[in-house]
């Protein structure tokens, strides 16, 4: 009934050190977190508990040319620290069902000229980025958000590990963001993305951010045939909408976010919604925060042998219907250290507890799966940060924070 994380790999500040005004900068940050879940039910019935280490993190950002070129790399470790994924009630993706699967080694590698153009009567600046990391589609990575337990809509939500080429205009308040990628997602922890695919997918990206600490963004995106690497399964035409809110609270710190998608697949035979909702408030070391999130998710074959994987690349028939997860987590953490040090230590507890419905016609039953379609899962943890705070994981030579808000609330909202 407990969780506990822990573990960040260490970082540091090191300017390189030529003439002032051209200096290159090295920035080497890092976080983990071990942690120990029980959930009960689980596939198959009865309660199960795990000790994982989880979010490895090694960050490391380059900057030349006056800050004209950027370089961002991010590391990964939970292949070797958890290859048969995170016990999170609800998740799915890359053939793990009721698990988070692993990310990626190389879970970004990415290369920005920011003001590429040259800022037009200071009214616009135009970006171009390219390598593997983060499609302009969605919502923050949940890695760099207040709750530790990922949304069952991580893959309505966010599209990641893709190779992938954007071109950013900001205009004032607004950023337009344009993409093309590969639609086939990752099948494990090594794999790259599929260079002959490149191109066969896009996303556009629409942000605006009317005031100090608020921001709003809507996108669309196509991606073929993600689940079948060779290109032969259905496309997903994607829908995502958000509004985020990140400012002072007279003493303390309040971080808000309303999210909704779509997700349609095979030219809308089936069709998958999602509406979140949480927030966190820091006031000096405390930290409780809440999330609300109902997605739907399809139900597909199981593998024989594991009822936490799913059959892969998937069969035609594969899919036996859809479930309406409704969960409600809360949680509540203590920063230990001073705001001054780059190390963060910080133990927490969370909880959830959910109901499971089917939706439409299909042959899945919650009940005869898990033996109930309602589950609990209490986690403790203990989550340690070097220098990660103020990053927003996905998006590259844009604002990485928003207006008025020098420490944006990433790494787990801190």
């Amino acid at each position: 009934m407990i969780r506990v994380a822990a573990l960040a790999l260490t970082g540091a500040w090191a300017p390189l050190t030529l003439l002032p005004a051209q200096a290159p900068t090295a920035k080497l940050s890092g976080q983990g977190i071990l942690i120990y879940t029980a959930v009960d039910p689980i596939p198959g019935g009865g309660m199960l508990g795990e000790a994982r280490l989880v979010q490895p993190i090694l960050m490391l950002d380059l900057g030349a040319s006056r800050g004209r070129l950027l370089l961002h790399t991010s590391a990964n470790f939970e292949g070797w620290t958890m290859p048969n994924g995170e016990l999170t009630p609800g998740a799915w993706g890359e053939g793990y069902i009721d698990r988070r699967h692993p990310h990626t080694y190389v879970h970004e590698l990415m290369l920005s000229l920011p003001d590429l153009l040259g800022q037009l009567d200071g009214a616009a600046r135009t970006t171009f980025s390219a390598g593997k990391g983060f499609v302009p589609f969605g919502t923050d990575d949940p890695m760099s958000r207040p709750v530790e337990r990922f949304p069952v809509n991580h893959h309505l939500s966010q599209l990641l590990e893709r190779a992938v080429a954007i071109v950013a205009v900001e205009a004032g308040p607004a950023t337009v963001e344009a993409s093309l990628f590969n639609g086939d997602e990752p099948t494990s922890p090594s794999d790259w993305p599929d260079l002959s695919r490149f191109g066969d997918s896009w996303a556009v990206r629409l942000t605006l951010r009317p005031g100090s600490g608020l921001e709003w963004q809507a996108s669309t995106a196509l991606v073929h045939s993600p689940e079948h690497p060779g290109g032969a399964g259905p496309d997903a035409r994607k829908w995502s909408s958000s509004l985020l809110a990140d400012r002072p609270i007279g003493s303390a710190r309040f971080y808000g976010l309303a999210e909704w998608a779509r997700t349609s697949e095979a030219e809308g035979a089936f069709v998958f919604h999602s509406v979140l909702l949480e927030a966190a408030l820091t006031t000096g070391r405390h930290h409780p925060y809440y999330r609300f999130e109902r997605t739907e998710r399809p139900e597909e074959t199981r593998t024989f042998d594991d009822p936490f994987r799913t059959v892969r690349p998937p069969l035609d028939n594969s899919l036996l219907g859809i479930t309406r997860w409704s969960i409600h987590t809360a949680g509540y953490g203590v920063r230990l250290g001073t705001p001054a040090r780059r190390l963060t230590l910080e133990p927490f507890v969370e909880v959830s507890f959910g109901q499971i419905a089917t939706v439409g016609e299909g042959f899945f039953d919650p009940v005869a799966v898990y033996g109930s379609d309602t589950f609990r899962a209490v986690s403790i943890g203990l989550w340690l940060d070097w220098g990660m705070r103020g990053h927003r994981m996905g998006r590259y030579g844009v604002p990485m924070d928003m207006p008025g808000m020098p420490m944006q609330m990433s790494s787990r909202a801190r």
